[in-house]
């Protein structure tokens, strides 16, 4: 199994807390984001990892550059026009792969979210956390009084029906018929140029296309943060930390 990792953003809202480097390169307790990545799927066996780059990728490079784990890196020039092209630039994965892991790279977690997710028996998985603080920030995924996965965005309608609803870590399982299916849909964004729409709404595409496909994980209590604000670095240090497993 194959595991993506998007890591092409700018990381902007971060500001001066940034250092001019990309935001997968913070460290925490001496270690950055991607090489806690890597060692995590490192331990569950990952066959290889492919990189998404755009923002300082040289830096990226010469960072991992020391690793034995085989790492591809495939470098979105456009990566300030959105992550669905970042996305798209994995699509030789995504179409030829039989099951992969699509996963944000500004993600900090404890090992037993990415173990669940690799070793889950579902094929097109979610995680979700129903811990969670509701705003336009959070993206969420709805869960229908039958336990079906029924929707998947930042904004969810008044008038959407669900039993409950949780975060997304921003970490996926996906089999290849879906693969497939997000690289179509990225290519018909990409003849209407609206390339400009996050990759999540690509997902959530394919998941209204072939509900009956997706399911979810339930990681509620296990500690993680995606780091977005300054706020975020300081809640990852002195709260997320402490609480993560050894690796």
């Amino acid at each position: 199994m194959k595991a993506i990792i998007l890591a092409a953003g700018i990381g902007g809202r971060l500001g001066k807390y940034s250092n001019n480097k990309p935001k997968s390169l913070l460290e925490f307790n001496g270690k950055t984001l991607l090489k806690r990545h890597i060692e995590l799927l490192q331990i569950q066996n990952i066959d290889e990892i492919i990189i998404v780059t755009g923002f300082k990728s040289k830096m990226i490079i010469e960072h991992l550059k020391d690793l034995t784990m085989p790492i591809h890196y495939i470098l979105n020039k456009r990566y300030t026009e959105g992550s669905m092209l970042s996305l798209n630039c994995a699509r030789e994965i995504l179409q030829n792969e039989p099951e992969l892991i699509l996963m944000d790279a500004d993600v900090l977690y404890d090992s037993k979210i990415i173990e669940r997710l690799i070793n889950t028996k579902i094929k097109n998985c979610f995680l979700l956390d129903r811990n969670f603080i509701d705003g336009d920030e959070p993206v969420k995924v709805c869960i229908d009084k039958n336990g079906k996965v029924n929707e998947f965005r930042k904004i969810i309608s008044n008038e959407h029906k669900y039993d409950f609803q949780g975060e997304s870590v921003g970490f996926f399982k996906f089999d290849n018929s879906i693969g497939k299916s997000l690289v179509s849909i990225i290519d018909n964004y990409i003849a209407i140029k609206k390339n400009e729409k996050p990759y999540e709404e690509v997902i959530r595409d394919s998941l209204l296309q072939f509900p009956e496909k997706f399911g979810f994980e339930d990681i509620s209590g296990i500690p993680w943060i995606e780091i977005d604000f300054p706020e975020d670095i300081e809640r990852a240090s002195k709260e997320i930390m402490p609480k993560l497993s050894k690796i």
